[in-house]
């Protein structure tokens, strides 16, 4: 959304996130994905990351008095002291580290801390979910080389949009606990996006966190074959290019304000899908490794109840009616997941040292 020249600090008629918003919600903290399509070449990819990266630090400069960066749990928590909302940067799609480790490492000292390997296509560190044939059978050579240094960065792993073989490969590799920052559960919505129930103990059996992605299509499978759906959402995605190609054609911004507003408000599977998925997640693989994993502002329509970040309290309030208790709803709604990101940069730091 930084690319449409949003302020985040003031109330955006459009759009998941800002952090008016944010606020009314309770949120403390979000992830920035720093997302490179994956039909970029590895030079484009790497420029178009670097562009996104120098835009969230203009976004959190010119907000300074409501929020602040933060690079561990403990800095998140600092911020919360004083009042401010933590932004953290993670890199979706590996694409722009090319083959040489020194731009991961460039990545980590601009702040980046979770990397997902890849997105909708394979790439030259792994194979993604959604081909239909893998490249490398799960890691490549060269991606087993970024999964050592992450670790030894103290930079979080992140198996979503992985190919299953890829998810497996990275639990074998990695020394630390692998995450999923955004999908949700097979069992309920067959989408290869989605974890299997078997994945899902093995990445708790890891010490891994699955995130619980909002998006609908991969909540509910009736609702992702949704011809009308599908429909706009492809055609919104076509204006949406085409604006971010140039913010002054007004044709471009009116088709694709038009459809957003529209998709705004299609039905959609509720907050109650939501919390499915988590109860699943929960009975899998423990409450210790489930999280939320919103993917606002990075899909196109989300679950009534839960259209903006400004409801993400509502998450909250359908826990406690299933009878979960405050100290497991804060650990899903961000404490599980930071426990996980102190155990890996610890021990990138132990290892340092």
């Amino acid at each position: 959304m930084l690319l449409e020249e949003i302020d985040l600090g003031k109330r955006q008629p459009r759009g998941h996130v800002d952090f008016v918003k944010a606020r009314e919600g309770g949120v403390d903290g979000m992830f920035f994905a720093i997302y490179s399509p994956p039909e970029l070449t590895d030079d484009e990819a790497t420029v178009h990351a670097i562009k996104l990266i120098s835009k969230c630090y203009d976004a959190v400069d010119s907000n300074r008095a409501v929020a602040a960066f933060a690079f561990s749990p403990e800095q998140a928590l600092e911020n919360k002291k004083r009042g401010l909302l933590s932004v953290f940067l993670g890199m979706e799609n590996g694409t722009p580290i090319q083959h040489d480790l020194a731009y991961l490492r460039l990545y980590y000292r601009f702040g980046v801390r979770y990397l997902t390997l890849c997105h909708n296509m394979n790439n030259q560190i792994c194979d993604s979910c959604m081909p239909m044939d893998g490249e490398w059978g799960g890691l490549s050579r060269f991606g087993k080389e970024v999964v050592s240094e992450c670790n030894r960065l103290g930079i979080l792993l992140d198996c979503s949009h992985a190919s299953d073989e890829t998810f497996y490969d990275l639990l074998e590799y990695s020394r630390t606990p692998v995450i999923a920052s955004h999908s949700s559960c097979r069992a309920l919505c067959d989408h290869p996006r989605n974890m299997s129930d078997e994945m899902l103990r093995d990445l708790a059996a890891s010490g891994g966190v699955v995130q619980i992605n909002f998006y609908p299509k991969f909540l509910d499978s009736d609702f992702a074959q949704d011809e009308k759906f599908l429909k706009m959402s492809e055609e919104m995605e076509h204006w949406q290019e085409l604006y971010r190609s140039d913010l002054y054609n007004v044709e471009y911004r009116d088709n694709y304000w038009r459809l957003m507003d529209a998709l705004a408000v299609y039905p959609a599977p509720s907050v109650k899908r939501v919390a499915d998925h988590i109860d699943h997640a929960v009975e899998v693989a423990g409450i210790p490794h489930v999280g939320l994993g919103s993917d606002f502002d990075g899909i196109d329509i989300a679950p009534e109840g839960l259209r903006d970040i400004s409801m993400y309290r509502n998450v909250a309030v359908e826990l406690r009616e299933r009878g979960y208790h405050e100290s497991e709803i804060r650990g899903i709604m961000g404490g599980n997941f930071l426990s996980v990101m102190h155990q890996v940069q610890k021990a990138a730091q132990s290892s340092a040292d």
